[in-house]
């Protein structure tokens, strides 16, 4: 999972401080989100997920279908 939020960023030309800003924290604790040193929260793994117009499985290593699951609908 951590390589692959590594891999993401670096596919979109950012910078830990980047996403960082994004996620409202320091490029400190975003580093320990990509080294696994730190569990990432939900709400922090959706907005990365919509972010990056990836799955969430994707993220967490369920999956290797980068495409999210289409919306619900009632």
């Amino acid at each position: 999972m951590y390589q692959r939020l590594r891999d993401l960023r670096e596919d979109a030309d950012l910078f830990q401080k980047d996403i960082a800003r994004l996620l409202q924290c320091t490029q400190v604790c975003y580093s320990q989100y990509e080294l696994g040193k730190r569990d990432i929260p939900t709400d922090v793994l959706i907005r990365l997920a919509d972010f990056y117009h990836v799955s969430t499985d994707y993220l967490l290593g369920r999956t290797d279908e980068k495409t999210p699951y289409p919306p619900k609908t009632r």
